[in-house]
């Protein structure tokens, strides 16, 4: 079971990594294309109305997937680890009730747990490949530098936070063009 619930984290990892890459693709050729503005702009206008739900589902997926690594497949987590589950957990919460409320006022908080986040899991990944780099902060009986899991070649579990991190921002920066929903001396607008 632990081995196949870790190839899933990481297939969703993957997964979520080429939808990144692609969206970056599309923002860069809109620039430059006529037909790939009209495609960037029809995508924005779905994501609109699912960029909620789905950021919260990856925060959803990215904690579950955190607990059932320390609990059920016993890797502890380091020192980064415990500072992007920082990041992370709130968000499940914030973008939980966001979701439910249908509240895209949640887009700052949301960027900012994610901008927090995202260059500890790139700090951690980069240890994984360059150990020398670590300083006296990570514990010497739990390195921040011990690789876990490496699945592809390259996917371990800091760059899958890192891509959790990095399709939140993602899917909370397409939020930037809809409107929002505030209230204001107890009144919907």
């Amino acid at each position: 079971m632990t081995r196949a619930g870790v190839w899933g984290l990481g297939l969703l990892a993957v997964i979520t990594q080429l939808a990144l890459v692609g969206a970056v693709g599309l923002v860069v050729i809109s620039r430059w294309w006529s037909r790939g503005r009209r495609i960037r702009v029809a995508l924005t206008r779905v994501l609109e109305h699912a960029a909620l739900p789905l950021a919260w589902g990856i925060a959803l997926v990215a904690t579950g997937g955190s607990l059932y690594l320390s609990e059920v497949a016993r890797f502890p987590p380091c020192v980064l680890c415990w500072y992007q589950r920082c990041a992370m957990y709130p968000l499940v919460v914030l973008l939980g009730i966001a979701t439910w409320r249908r509240d895209r006022s949640v887009r700052p908080y949301g960027l900012a747990l994610a901008g927090l986040g995202l260059p500890i899991a790139g700090y951690h990944y980069l240890l994984e490949w360059f150990p020398q780099l670590e300083s006296t902060a990570c514990d010497p009986t739990n390195p921040c530098t011990l690789v876990w899991v490496r699945l592809f070649g390259y996917l371990s579990i800091p760059l899958m936070a890192a891509t959790a991190f990095a399709g939140i921002a993602l899917l909370l920066g397409a939020l930037h063009a809809a409107p929002s929903r505030s209230y204001d001396r107890g009144r919907i607008r």
